[in-house]
């Protein structure tokens, strides 16, 4: 198998089901058919092609990856889980399935998916999270390995399989499953309640103000820090986070209801129109980390999904005349939801969790 692609496929699955990363993945290989390419390319162009997956961090960590990977294996690629496991953003697990399918290495995996498998085929009670549990499953995992280094595409791509179609989190078809008479927890008839689930907390709200500060029809944008939500990519300021000149505001343009995973947001996007035409160029006027772009534009830029919308709509409104001049309408009015993953991890998040901060 292509490294190459088995490596950018497995990174795009961490956390996202195969029918998601699918578009995603067809049109990455398309734009970045190599490594060099990937790591010749801009880090804005990565996070653009990027946007909507969910779990940012990964974009940031594959294009740090494919750096690394062409400066210390040049014309060739990491050997083995242990190496692999060096590229940013590839853990234990990815860096085993990757060796398994490339060197047919005999290295277990124990993603989320075979993680269940293992917890209803041992009938493991505990808390799955739990670090003597995390021990006991891993062990598990390799005592299963085939003898034959070269069953190992094979016996890994099984189990992802089993445990994504068969062995699913929720109404698992045991009448379906091929280890079925070799499962404590189906014996028991507690597979369904396996792994045991944490009580889960109430999903909190932020609210959130953007502003849409539209020059000319182009609206002005900025980087977020490269850590925390979104981090790295372009978005609205907040609606007190003006560009310089004076701006008068031209009404509520949208409410969008965007669900992250651990917490949702209540976004509210007003329109402001600058008061006096401003003498100096937009894109010179507020610093390398903004820019003034006209919506198609800007998304050519990496922008979170519920911005990408906004962008949507704004690119096929209607065009007025200005003073002669052709220009385009800010967003339509309108209501709606996103639904996206973030990387929970991020300190930036623990603090909005915690309610220091706001996105």
């Amino acid at each position: 198998d292509d490294p190459y692609r088995v490596w950018l496929s497995e990174v795009m699955l961490q956390q996202t089901q195969v029918r998601t990363v699918l578009p995603y993945f067809a049109r990455f290989v398309a734009r970045f058919p190599t490594v060099e390419t990937l790591a010749a390319a801009p880090l804005d162009e990565v996070l653009a092609l990027w946007s909507g997956l969910g779990y940012y961090a990964r974009a940031r960590h594959l294009h740090a990856a494919a750096r690394l990977w062409v400066a210390r294996w040049p014309g060739t690629c990491p050997q083995g889980a242990q190496e692999w496991a060096q590229l940013p953003g590839v853990g234990r697990s990815t860096a085993a399935a990757i060796a398994a399918f490339v060197q047919r290495e005999r290295v277990p995996i124990l993603d989320g998916n075979v993680q269940r498998v293992l917890c209803r085929l041992f009938a493991v009670e505990e808390d799955p999270r739990a670090a003597q549990t995390v021990r006991r499953l891993w062990d598990a995992a390799h005592a299963l390995l085939p003898l034959d280094p070269d069953d190992m595409p094979a016996y890994t791509q099984g189990m992802m399989d089993l445990g994504a179609l068969v062995c699913t989190r929720t109404r698992p078809r045991c009448d379906l499953c091929p280890v079925a008479e070799l499962c404590a927890a189906h014996r028991l008839g507690i597979a369904a309640q396996l792994p045991r689930k944490r009580a889960r907390a109430p999903v909190p709200e932020q609210d959130v103000r953007w502003g849409w500060y539209e020059e000319d029809g182009a609206v002005w944008l900025v980087r977020r820090a490269p850590q925390g939500i979104w981090g790295g990519l372009w978005c609205l300021p907040s609606a007190d986070e003006a560009p310089p000149g004076r701006w008068r505001t031209a009404g509520e343009i949208a409410r969008l209801t965007h669900r992250l995973t651990h917490f949702t947001l209540k976004i509210t996007v007003t329109r402001y129109l600058p008061e006096t035409p401003r003498a100096a160029e937009p894109a010179a006027a507020w610093g390398e980390e903004a820019r003034c772009l006209a919506p198609p534009e800007a998304l050519a830029l990496g922008v979170p999904q519920p911005l990408r919308r906004l962008l949507e709509r704004a690119a096929d409104a209607p065009i007025e005349h200005a003073k002669g001049n052709m220009r385009r309408f800010g967003v339509a009015k309108g209501k709606f939801e996103v639904s996206e993953r973030i990387d929970e991890h991020d300190e930036d998040v623990a603090r909005l969790f915690r309610g220091k901060e706001k996105p």
